[in-house]
C-alpha cells in the first residue's frame, strides 16, 4: 500500500510540472499602429505569455515585442503576423528545449555551486553555511517570512563595528523566473567575503558601510520555477474572489502604485496586488528599509534580461531630482561592466528608457530618500531571455560585479 501511496505522489509531482514542448518565443517589430493594436487584441483572445515588454498595454511603436507563446496557438499567430506584414523573428524554436539546454550538462552537484542555479533549498543551507563561516565579516537575520511561510533571509556584509555603519541594500530574484539574478547575489557574496584584504575597493568598502543582500525576494515564486513551472513570475499569494494566483512584487510597491504599467487584473502577470504592499515579501522588504532608512543610502535590485541599468522614475516620465547624477553614476557604471567582455548596457530612467511602470521597489526606495536607486537586467537581449545558459553565470557575474563596485565605491564617497 506504502508503494503504491508512493508511485501516485511521484507521479502526481511529475503530473504538476509544466512542459513546454512546441512553445516558442517570437520577437514582434511593430511598425505601424495597427500592429500595435493586432498585439494587444492578440493578448486579449488567447494566452501569450509577455517577456518584453512584461504586459500588452505597455507595446508601443518601434519597441521589440517578445511573446511566448503556446504550441496550440502557433498556426493562428503565424497567419496573423504574415496577414498583416508584421516583421517578426523565432527566437526561441523549442520552449522546452530551451529549458533544459540552460543547465549545462557537468553532473549537477548535490551541494551549492556558483556557477549553477540553485534551488531554493540549496540556497537556504548555503546561507546558513556563509553566516557562519566569518562571524567578523556576516551575518544573517530573517526578515520576515514569504506567503507560504519560507523564511526571508537577509544577510548582512561588513567588518564588525561598535558604530552604526552607512549601508547599501541589494535585492535579487524579486521576478521568480529571473534566475541569473540570485545566482549574482550569491556571487556578489563570495567575492566580497574571499576578496575583504586583498582588494583595496572591497576591503574599504566593509571596512566603512555594511552591504545588505536579500539573495532571492521572491522565495515561493522561485521555489516554484524550480519544483512547478520554469516560466512563472509572480508571488504564490492567493486572493479571495480569484482562483487566479499571486501579484508581482515589483508592481506592488508604493509608488504611483498600479497607475500604469500594471494591472488590477489577478490573473495578469503583471497584477499590482490588492493594495499596495500586499504581498508580504514585498511588506517584509520595504518594512526593513523604512527601519533603516536613516542608514541605507543606496538601493540596487537586480533583475533579468535587457541589458539595461536604470534608475528613476518608472512610474512617471517626470525627472528625477539628482537625474544628473543618478545618470553620471549609470554610465560610469555601464562604462566599467563593458570593459571585461564588452557587454553593452543602456542606461536611463526607466519611463523614458523603456516603458512607463508602477510599484517599482527602486521607485519607492527613491521616494523614501534613498538617494541612489538602481535596478539592473542583466544578460541577454533576447536569444535566451530567461533563459540564459549556466555557462554565462560566471562572466555575466563578473561583468556585473564591476558595476556594482562602481555604483558602491561613488556612494562610499559622496555619503549624505
Amino acid at each position: 500500500m506504502k508503494v503504491l501511496l508512493l508511485l501516485g505522489l511521484v507521479a502526481f509531482a511529475l503530473a504538476d510540472n509544466t512542459r513546454f514542448e512546441g512553445e516558442k518565443v517570437f520577437r514582434l517589430k511593430p511598425v505601424l499602429d495597427e500592429h500595435v493594436t493586432l498585439i494587444k487584441d492578440l493578448a486579449n483572445s488567447i494566452e501569450v505569455d509577455f517577456w518584453r515588454p512584461e504586459n500588452a498595454e505597455l507595446v508601443t511603436i518601434d519597441i521589440d515585442v517578445d511573446i511566448h507563446v503556446p504550441a496550440m496557438y502557433l498556426d493562428i499567430v503565424s497567419t496573423i503576423l504574415h496577414q498583416n506584414d508584421m516583421e517578426h523573428e523565432v527566437l526561441i524554436e523549442d520552449l522546452q528545449s530551451a529549458i533544459e539546454g540552460q543547465i549545462d550538462n557537468r553532473p549537477s552537484p548535490r551541494t551549492h555551486s556558483y556557477t549553477k542555479y540553485n534551488s531554493f533549498d540549496k540556497v537556504q543551507s548555503w546561507i546558513n553555511s556563509m553566516a557562519s563561516s566569518n562571524s567578523d565579516l556576516i551575518s544573517k537575520q530573517t526578515i520576515g517570512n514569504s506567503y507560504e511561510g519560507r523564511p526571508m533571509t537577509l544577510l548582512k556584509l561588513g567588518k564588525k563595528s561598535s558604530s552604526v555603519k552607512p549601508a547599501i541594500f541589494m535585492d535579487c530574484g524579486i521576478h521568480a523566473r529571473e534566475w541569473i539574478s540570485p545566482a549574482f547575489c550569491q556571487w556578489f557574496v563570495k567575492e566580497a567575503l574571499s576578496t575583504y584584504g586583498s582588494d583595496s575597493q572591497m576591503t574599504s568598502l566593509l571596512n566603512e558601510m555594511d552591504v545588505y543582500v536579500l539573495p532571492v525576494l521572491n522565495v515561493d515564486g522561485y521555489d516554484y520555477t524550480h519544483k512547478s513551472n520554469r516560466m512563472w513570475r509572480k508571488t504564490r499569494s492567493r486572493k479571495s474572489g480569484s482562483s487566479c494566483i499571486g501579484a508581482d512584487p515589483n508592481r506592488n510597491f508604493n509608488a504611483g502604485w498600479c497607475t500604469v504599467g500594471a494591472s488590477s487584473n489577478p490573473c495578469s502577470d503583471t497584477y499590482c496586488g490588492s493594495k499596495a504592499e500586499s504581498e508580504i515579501e514585498a511588506k517584509n522588504v520595504a518594512d526593513f528599509i523604512r527601519r533603516n532608512k536613516s542608514t541605507i543610502k543606496a538601493y540596487i535590485t537586480v533583475h533579468s534580461y535587457s541589458q539595461l541599468l536604470l534608475f528613476p522614475y518608472a512610474y512617471t516620465f517626470e525627472l528625477a531630482a539628482t537625474h544628473s547624477e543618478l545618470m553620471k553614476v549609470a554610465e560610469g557604471a555601464s562604462a566599467a561592466l563593458r570593459s571585461l567582455y564588452g557587454t553593452r548596457y543602456t542606461s536611463g530612467p526607466a519611463a523614458a528608457t523603456i516603458y512607463p511602470a508602477a510599484g517599482g521597489s527602486d521607485d519607492w526606495a527613491y521616494d523614501l530618500g534613498v538617494k541612489y536607486s538602481y535596478t539592473f537586467e542583466l544578460r541577454d537581449t533576447g536569444r535566451y531571455g530567461f533563459l540564459l545558459p549556466e555557462s554565462q553565470i560566471k562572466p555575466t557575474c563578473e561583468e556585473t560585479m564591476l558595476a556594482v563596485k562602481y555604483i558602491a565605491a561613488y556612494v562610499q564617497k559622496n555619503l549624505y
